[in-house]
């Protein structure tokens, strides 16, 4: 058995025993497998109010501007809108759709580094008018804007510990500052801050730790500029398979970082995944099965090409367990989980071990919120999953989360 396949045996014991689902309200979980043909996807708020009072918890002071592209269902912007949370906006879309919401636009960043001038024109309509930007030829768009805008410059901080690097497409080196800021202000353009992001589900908080440190040098010796605003982007972990930091330790030392800022700079973040992944899973079934070789192939009903699409384009391997019992000291035998498509990649785990599956049986992915429905597609015209909101999906009788 390989290392991948032992991880996931014990993984899947541990969900399986004694208890299913331990910490999910199974009656609740049965309930809806009842009402709704699968697959369907369940938000769960309550879990959105956990996740984003725990963030906030720990880093105290800094404004959290929700990143509407790992998951933009209107009730999970409507709940974070009642939390008081601020917004993150990258396109014209994301910009109609907190608008519909009743969010205004000084409620609002828009962070694309690159943006046609339709884009920065339908934000200022909207009233948004902090801009990211990363090099000369994306400061020169907003000189006809001089005097409506605020840009905060994205700095380039490269993580080998960040799952997905966002640093490698956007921002700009810390030596090219100097140059970016002197052409805004000779065009009369307001430059107000610094912003960052070292990487999406980042597992150590050292490059974001660096990155702060870096960026309050630069405002220091920057003093020309009336710095107002430190972003601090995203890279707030959850666990999929493997285990992470706390998000109170993950965040302990970029707070202390923190306190080294000039006075009167504001700090921001760009909280996504940490979020919006635990706060939806997704129900699926076995609608069919084959043995091939060794192997028991199970076909799901859902796929790569649905609700499991992170794992192609967000690099995660999310935690499977089944909804009924099964016995954790039983026997594993040699599986496959495929997804419904005609295409062979459209495979969620292989070369994984598992108790004897039958057709019909239910099978819950944990951690899905995060870019997954977002970048769902209906290859083969299988429809997306459906979302069902509730408020609480976890047993009120276990606080774990």
């Amino acid at each position: 058995m390989d290392q991948q396949t032992q991880q996931f045996v014990e993984t899947f014991a541990e969900q399986s025993h004694p208890d299913v689902l331990e910490q999910f309200d199974r009656a609740s979980l049965e309930e809806l497998v009842a009402k709704h043909e699968t697959p369907f996807m369940v938000l769960d708020l309550e879990e959105v109010d956990y996740q984003y009072k725990s963030l906030q918890a720990a880093l105290p002071g800094v404004k959290l501007f929700y990143a509407l592209k790992s998951l933009s269902h209107p009730e999970l912007i409507k709940r974070l809108k009642s939390l008081g949370s601020y917004f993150d906006l990258a396109t014209i879309g994301e910009v109609e759709l907190v608008e519909s919401l009743g969010i205004k636009g000084d409620q609002c960043i828009h962070t694309h580094p690159i943006k046609k001038d339709k884009e920065i024109k339908r934000a200022l309509e909207f009233g948004c008018n902090r801009f990211v930007v990363d090099n000369l030829e994306e400061l020169k768009k907003f000189i006809p804007y001089a005097g409506q805008v605020e840009l905060i410059i994205r700095v380039s901080f490269r993580s080998q510990q960040a799952v997905v690097d966002l640093s490698r497409k956007f921002g700009c080196a810390l030596e090219e500052l100097p140059v970016i800021v002197e052409l805004a202000q000779q065009n009369g353009i307001e430059v107000v801050g610094l912003s960052f992001h070292v990487g999406s589900q980042s597992l150590s908080p050292m490059m974001q730790v660096n990155a702060v440190r870096s960026s309050i040098a630069a405002m220091k010796v920057m003093n020309s500029v009336k710095w107002k605003f430190l972003d601090i982007g995203g890279s707030f972990p959850v666990s999929y398979q493997e285990d992470v930091l706390p998000i109170a330790d993950f965040c302990a030392p970029v707070v202390e970082a923190l306190a080294d800022l000039p006075e009167g700079v504001e700090v921001f973040a760009e909280p996504g995944r940490f979020i919006s992944a635990p706060s939806m899973i997704e129900v699926i079934s076995v609608v069919g099965k084959a043995k091939r070789g060794a192997r028991t192939w199970y076909y799901m009903d859902d796929g790569v090409y649905g609700g499991f699409s992170g794992q192609m384009f967000d690099h995660a391997s999310y935690p499977i367990a089944p909804l009924k019992p099964f016995d954790a000291t039983g026997e594993f035998l040699p599986s496959v989980l495929a997804g419904p498509t005609c295409d062979s990649i459209d495979v969620i785990a292989e070369d994984i071990e598992l108790p004897e599956l039958e057709i019909g049986d239910i099978l819950i992915g944990k951690q899905m919120g995060a870019y997954t429905i977002a970048s769902a597609t209906e290859f083969n015209y299988y429809p997306k999953p459906k979302i069902v909101v509730v408020e609480d999906i976890f047993d009120p009788e276990t606080e774990a989360l």
